[in-house]
């Protein structure tokens, strides 16, 4: 399980995170939605502990992030893959060389015949070819270096996936395919996922639940079906602009 609990981060005179309480239940796909801007990623990063709150606390799994040690976090973070928005990929090393570093445990990542087989499970999870191993990053189309990051992200066979922003820059059938990425990974690898994004209609289709990051705060969380029947201006309002988006598009 993921605990925020009363979290509020800062920069300079720049209030990002101001008191969030927020939960993700083991097994479970929360998308946290808002719009750009609004500290989403802000909150992925203190989950895997890059970020530490000024007030309050951030646990997975009844341990509290912001109180570990290196060693301990180090330990955490091979239980949590990042799959970062642009995908992050090294471009002085192949795709297998980059998907081979996700596989956290040392012992299996200097087993040459291991790290083979899983690089190629893993790409085939995200729709890839073997042979795309063989490319550098600057070979791949944009949906490809999404997919490849998250084939990184499960090398190391992680209890948690955080997606940042996992389709924006994509075509509608690109997005598409990675929307029905991620509820494969619920499935076949039973994973609990947080799903940073700004599209409504995608974060419908996979997630549990969905929450909305408003001014620092969590300013809703329910279902898809709850988010539709809500009352509150503030969610009305962000639907109401995305469904403006999406006719213009």
């Amino acid at each position: 399980m993921i605990e925020l609990k009363n979290v509020h981060k800062r920069f300079g005179h720049h209030v990002v995170l101001d008191g969030v309480d927020f939960t993700v239940a083991d097994g479970e796909t929360v998308a946290l939605l808002g719009p750009s801007g609004t500290g989403k990623s802000v909150l992925l990063k203190h989950i895997i502990g890059l970020l530490r709150p000024d007030v309050g606390d951030v646990l997975v799994d009844g341990e509290s992030v912001p109180g570990l040690k290196r060693r301990a976090l180090t330990k955490l973070r091979t239980r949590i893959g990042y799959a970062f928005q642009t995908g992050a990929l090294f471009d002085s090393m192949t795709v297998y060389e980059n998907i081979r570093l996700g596989i956290t445990d040392e012992t299996c990542y200097g087993d040459r015949d291991f790290c083979r087989a899983r690089v190629k499970e893993c790409l085939r999870l995200v729709n890839l070819s073997e042979d795309v191993g063989r490319l550098m990053p600057a070979e791949l189309s944009g949906g490809m270096r999404k997919r490849v990051g998250i084939a990184r992200a499960i090398a190391g066979r992680p209890t948690y996936l955080l997606y940042d922003e996992p389709t924006s820059g994509l075509d509608p059938v690109n997005a598409d395919a990675m929307d029905a990425l991620i509820e494969r990974f619920q499935k076949e690898l039973h994973v609990t996922s947080v799903v940073v994004s700004h599209d409504v209609r995608g974060s419908f289709k996979i997630a549990d639940r969905i929450a909305l990051l408003h001014n620092g705060r969590i300013r809703a969380v329910g279902t898809a079906e709850e988010f539709m029947a809500a009352k509150d201006s503030v969610v009305r309002a962000f639907l109401e602009r995305d469904l403006e988006v999406a006719a213009e598009g």
